[in-house]
């Protein structure tokens, strides 16, 4: 079974967290995110891009300072921003597996899919450093989707959304409370995603991780899942 295509799994990121809206110009695809952090926020090139100035001009007349993210296919554009002085911001990985490979029925009272979200749920997205603005980005995806909370020792755990786009689920926004850190919450939580999207038909579950974040990476790795490609943000330093 083929894993799914970079440029499938690019796109599953975008529609499963999408952006307020979403302008394709010049050689340009052009977020305006409305404060729900860098993954809506981005310009992203349309082939092999158009003039950086425009892209810069329009994220500015919204408010945002000029974000690119670039893939593997963007090495002249990366070039091009690192000589502007634009610096690089959170490498990160997009993994993928075969839901058959991951999915397990949560054990009971373990884990939860429950949409719209509990108040625990936005209280622990919340403190964690996800706040109203990137809850916003959950609300205006698309369905199939929901939101995940684990529960260990008698009490909420962890959260996470999740949502479906073709065959693919794409989980975002994994945390889990310091008190139950090394528990086995990321590890049910990541079974359970992939059962969910079992039961809606799909084929894979994916997810968005930063390189710099290893205990995740090791948990995902140890659970089957493969990197399938990869992006990092341009930030405008000045």
């Amino acid at each position: 079974m083929s894993l799914p295509a970079p440029e499938a799994l690019t796109t599953v990121l975008d529609v499963t967290w999408p952006a307020l809206r979403t302008e394709e110009l010049a050689g340009w695809r052009l977020r305006d995110g409305a404060g729900g952090g860098k993954r809506v926020s981005a310009a992203s090139p349309v082939g092999a891009g158009g003039e950086i100035t425009l892209a810069e001009d329009w994220m500015r007349a919204q408010g945002q300072r000029p974000l690119f993210r670039l893939g593997p296919p963007d090495a002249v554009l990366d070039a091009a921003l690192e000589k502007r002085g634009y610096r690089v911001l959170d490498p990160t990985v997009i993994m993928a597996a075969p839901v058959e490979r991951l999915a397990e029925k949560p054990p009971h009272v373990s884990l939860f899919d429950i949409w719209p979200p509990l108040a625990i749920m936005r209280d622990i997205w919340a403190e964690s450093g996800i706040p109203a603005p990137r809850l916003a980005v959950m609300e205006r995806a698309p369905a199939p989707k929901t939101g995940l909370i684990a529960r260990v020792d008698d009490r909420a755990a962890g959260v996470g959304f999740l949502a479906m786009h073709g065959a693919v689920a794409m989980l975002h926004a994994v945390e889990v409370i310091p008190a139950a850190r090394r528990k086995g919450v990321g590890g049910i939580m990541l079974r359970g995603a992939a059962y969910w999207a079992q039961q809606q038909g799909g084929a894979w579950l994916a997810l968005a991780v930063t390189e710099a974040n290893t205990a995740a990476r090791a948990l995902y790795e140890g659970a089957g899942m493969t990197i399938v490609t990869r992006y990092h943000y341009r930030e405008d330093a000045r």
